[in-house]
């Protein structure tokens, strides 16, 4: 083995006590994002007592279930919330990808003469937008989606910087030599696309896919915005609008006629209802992330090898 050999296999090794070091840092970094979550949920699980004597605290002084006992109080509003939201998520950032994935192939094919335009309109709709009012008055004036399950599907169905990312992904993942094969044996474009494209693409879906499924997931201002109906209330604006009615009567407790009354209202659930409605939201985040994650890390890593 030369010098020149034996230098890089040096520099390439960790030594015992770095490697010590690196253990302990990301240790440390992982103890960071762990414990506001643990914190969330010990909270969630504390009782209002215990929460205005010492706070939020790891070591709670009472334990309760104060707050899911009011949740589940809610009846079938809670379950037709969560379905909502499950819909809105997995429909709409499946009907995303399909819309998106397709308009990347076809402005990252170098002979298709609208291509520049097309890829213009991503960069114009970024850089300009109507803004709510006009957005306000095309979904419920022309549209007619106000109060309907469209309104969760059609409005967010292209993300242009999305749109961007999967053409990048596209045209770093699947070789332009490999479509002109397909198409010189007869393959058509659905086939090109269903058959070679998507194969090779399934990371960078996976990882737009997360991105918006999140996105849609945690998205409460849109029904707050458009939808009146108990029964399309996603989760995440059924939980904001309990949170507001629950400080508006705690605030306003006066308002209450009898002793009795005054006594409820003060006895109602907040902190650890609002830990609680936190967790009934990060849930199915946490149990949906490990499928993803190993297209997740591969879809970010695509590209950053050049040969």
């Amino acid at each position: 083995m030369d010098a020149a050999v034996k230098r890089k296999h040096y520099f390439n090794q960790i030594s015992f006590g770095w490697n010590v070091i690196f253990n302990i840092i990301m240790v440390a970094a992982v103890v960071l994002v762990v414990m506001p979550l643990a914190l969330v949920i010990i909270v969630s699980f504390s009782s209002t007592q215990s929460i205005t004597r010492v706070g939020y605290s790891f070591f709670p002084a009472e334990w309760s279930l104060q707050g899911y006992d009011y949740l589940f109080k809610l009846g079938t509003q809670l379950k037709d919330s969560y379905i909502v939201s499950i819909g809105y998520a997995v429909v709409g950032t499946a009907m995303s990808l399909v819309v998106m994935s397709l308009y990347a192939y076809v402005i990252a094919q170098h002979n298709f003469p609208a291509r520049r335009f097309l890829t213009w309109m991503l960069f114009f709709t970024m850089l300009f937008g109507g803004g709510i009012v006009p957005n306000y008055i095309l979904n419920v004036r022309y549209l007619k989606i106000a109060n309907t399950f469209w309104i969760f599907l059609l409005p967010g169905l292209a993300n242009a910087w999305s749109v961007i990312i999967l053409r990048t992904f596209l045209k770093t993942a699947v070789p332009d030599s490999l479509i002109d094969s397909a198409r010189i044996d007869g393959a058509g474009h659905f086939r090109i696309f269903g058959f070679i494209v998507l194969p090779l693409f399934k990371a960078g879906i996976a990882t737009i896919g997360l991105f918006g499924f999140v996105q849609r997931w945690n998205d409460w201002f849109l029904a707050l915005l458009y939808n009146d109906k108990p029964t399309l209330t996603p989760l995440q604006t059924m939980l904001y609008r309990l949170q507001n009615n629950i400080n508006f009567l705690r605030d306003n407790a006066e308002i209450a006629a009898t002793p009795d009354g005054l006594l409820l209202i003060k006895s109602l659930p907040t902190d650890n209802l609002r830990m609680a409605c936190t967790v009934m939201v990060i849930l199915p985040i946490l149990l949906a992330y490990p499928f993803f994650q190993r297209y997740f890390v591969r879809g970010m890593l695509v590209g950053s090898i050049k040969e």
